[in-house]
């Protein structure tokens, strides 16, 4: 069992930067695959960044270049980087984690999610 808290959210004008953290509480996190997603009301949840124990993350094409996922196995946080920041960056911002054979994962293959934090760049 795994419990997410996300942390970090805020609001920020478009460029600038925000960091947000997910601290997780459970054994053996290194062994677990991770992801951050985003959403906004009334809209689908799009992944954001996905990987696997061992750091290596792939970005969705909108974030790719700005945002930066990362992990510290050892104080089991996971964060996200996010620089050059859009008002299309707008959203709830999750992460989710869950054990597997093969990372990264789908959406629909990840079991445990934070509660969220919200991000809003204005222009």
């Amino acid at each position: 069992q795994v419990q997410l808290v996300e942390s970090g959210g805020g609001s920020v004008q478009a460029g600038g930067s925000l960091r947000l953290s997910c601290a997780a509480s459970g054994y053996r996190f290194s062994w677990y695959c991770v992801g951050w997603f985003r959403q906004v009301p009334g809209k689908v949840r799009e992944r954001v960044a996905s990987g696997g124990g061992d750091g290596i993350m792939t970005y969705a094409d909108s974030v790719r270049g700005r945002f930066t996922a990362s992990r510290d196995n050892v104080n089991n946080i996971l964060y996200l980087q996010m620089n050059s920041l859009k008002p299309e960056d707008t959203a709830m911002y999750y992460c989710a984690a869950n054990i597997a054979l093969k990372c990264p994962l789908l959406e629909k293959d990840f079991n445990y999610w934070g509660q969220g934090t919200q991000v809003t760049v204005s222009s």
